[in-house]
């Protein structure tokens, strides 16, 4: 008797982004790169590349949809965190907030040419075709926040004519939002 032997087919795993990271940049030029953009958002169209924030890069390496080298040397997520670190002492509050309004449906970009951490767009809205909702600030629940601090925070946000959106993360990581807004009385 004979045997037949059975090939099985091997179950195709999505295939992970291949980026890059070079001095303070993070990129790719791959086409699930450009497939990505195009479906959630992830990253900025550049020069015929994907360019990451630093945020939007260590959300893509826990979710697994990402492989980032330096070199020949790939980087895993701490060692991406560490690297950030050295830039930022804040990275880790910001990327909790982060987080937290992308695992929400939300999509988060830097906001720093607006003189803030993130502009937010409201679920189902797309950078490029329709306004941020928010300026977010990340707090940490044991930080202080002046009244000066506050003031300065809802001018930038009610001088790009959004609303302000303060997330404040305690010690387990759970996020609180507050919204401030104007109101003409």
């Amino acid at each position: 008797m004979l045997k037949k032997k059975i090939k099985k087919k091997k179950t195709s795993k999505k295939e992970k982004i291949k980026a890059v990271f070079s001095g303070e940049k993070i990129y790719s030029n791959k086409k699930q790169a450009f497939a990505l953009y195009e479906k959630s958002r992830f990253g900025e169209t550049k020069e015929g590349k994907i360019y990451y924030s630093s945020y939007e890069a260590l959300y893509l390496l826990e979710k697994k949809k990402i492989e980032i080298k330096e070199k020949t040397k790939k980087i895993d997520f701490e060692k991406l965190l560490d690297k950030l670190k050295k830039e930022d002492k804040r990275i880790e509050i910001k990327y909790t907030i982060f987080k937290d309004m992308r695992t929400k449906g939300y999509i988060v970009k830097t906001a720093l040419k607006f003189g803030a951490e993130f502009r937010v767009y409201d679920k189902g809205k797309k950078p490029g075709q329709e306004h941020a909702k928010w300026i977010l600030y990340p707090v940490k629940e044991s930080d202080v926040l002046t009244w000066y601090d506050f003031s300065a925070k809802n001018r930038v946000a009610h001088s790009t004519k959004k609303n302000l959106l303060i997330g404040i993360a305690d010690e387990e990581n759970d996020v609180t939002y507050y919204e401030i807004e104007w109101v003409k009385p």
